[in-house]
């Protein structure tokens, strides 16, 4: 789809409006694969393999299969409709990368914290960051199988949210439930600034 385009009236080219999603939260917890669910585009990935450096610093208790690590960004993108695009930008999850996030978090819409109940503490930085900053975020607690499962309460409860961030389970690898983490944002942000929720 092109990204610039002419009306039937023959106006001049129009722009679709842009917004900007963090997706965010600790190392392994399945940013990139939340990106790379719900993008329409092949998504831009910067994953490395961890090598023996990595040794001490990133913490694998609870993933020990994983063997790569996002060391700038993921980048997905959901054409809404004509006029409206969504660009998802997974941020790095390890402190050695977080001078990145300034950068990457400039000019966002809101911000997905993605939580794994089993390191539920590695999503704490997240929280802190966005609440820091005022940016609005939704609690996305991915369901990993095998791992107990709590409800949005309990969740809530555990990380100390306000009572009106929403936190949503979902399946990380499922197009529609990463979508429906996606929508509760765009509801939230648009019930903070007193907006008229859209209908999807």
């Amino acid at each position: 789809m092109d990204s610039v385009r002419s009306d039937q009236r023959g106006d001049a080219p129009r722009i679709p409006l842009a917004l900007k999603i963090l997706i965010a939260g600790g190392f392994g917890v399945g940013k990139t694969t939340l990106v790379g669910s719900v993008s329409e585009i092949r998504p831009l990935q910067t994953e490395e393999v961890l090598t023996d450096a990595s040794i001490g610093t990133d913490d694998l208790t609870g993933v020990e299969a994983k063997n790569t690590t996002t060391v700038a960004m993921d980048f997905g993108r959901i054409t809404i409709n004509s006029d409206l695009q969504v660009y998802l930008f997974g941020t790095p999850g390890q402190d050695r990368f977080w001078f990145l996030w300034d950068e990457l978090s400039f000019g966002a819409l809101g911000a997905v914290v993605l939580a794994d109940t089993r390191r539920l503490a590695d999503c704490f930085p997240s929280v802190d960051y966005f609440e820091q900053r005022g940016t609005p975020f939704v609690v996305g607690v991915n369901c990993f199988e095998g791992a107990q499962r709590f409800s949005p309460d309990a969740v809530r409860n555990a990380l100390d949210l306000d009572p009106d961030v929403p936190v949503v389970l979902c399946d990380a690898r499922d197009r529609q439930s990463g979508k429906a983490v996606l929508v509760s944002l765009v509801e939230h942000v648009a019930s903070r600034r007193g907006h008229p929720v859209p209908a999807y």
